[in-house]
């Protein structure tokens, strides 16, 4: 679903990318079928749109770690973190940064220390700028790659 933002993602970083893909088999499960490209050896960022139960994040995780990957960061838009997530993300020694928006309120029990949560307000409150004074709002949001 995020192939084509990891790409802009990637190119912005001047990285190469790769892709999981996946089966859902319930909310809670899903099977990651294959990764597509190299991640051997390498600091890894993974990004979701959202994250709710997180059990698509964890078997990805799950997948890159038997392709031997080194560090592993996870990002998402929307952290909704339902259920048992946080207790998932706070058990799993291989994640060593997560950052989300505020887009969904986190209460403070559910941070984590390695957790960053960022603000949305500066670009929310530059389109109401921007609406107020007849200026184009979607160039807000187009790619500058």
């Amino acid at each position: 679903g995020n192939a084509k933002d990891a790409t802009r993602f990637a190119r912005l970083l001047g990285v190469p990318v790769a892709a999981g893909t996946k089966q859902r088999v319930s909310d809670e499960k899903v099977i990651i079928d294959m990764i597509v490209g190299d991640v051997e050896g390498k600091n890894v960022i993974i990004m979701d749109d959202e994250i709710a139960t997180g059990g698509s994040i964890i078997e990805l995780i799950k997948r890159l770690k038997e392709r031997h990957v080194k560090d592993i960061a996870v990002t998402c838009t929307h952290g909704v973190f339902s259920g048992k997530s946080i207790e998932r993300f706070r058990a799993h020694p291989d994640i060593n940064e997560i950052v989300t928006t505020n887009t969904v309120p986190i209460p403070e029990e559910k941070r984590l220390p390695h957790m960053t949560v960022l603000s949305v307000a500066p670009l929310l409150a530059e389109a109401i700028r921007r609406i107020h004074n007849g200026e184009s709002v979607s160039s807000l949001f187009i790619d500058t790659l």
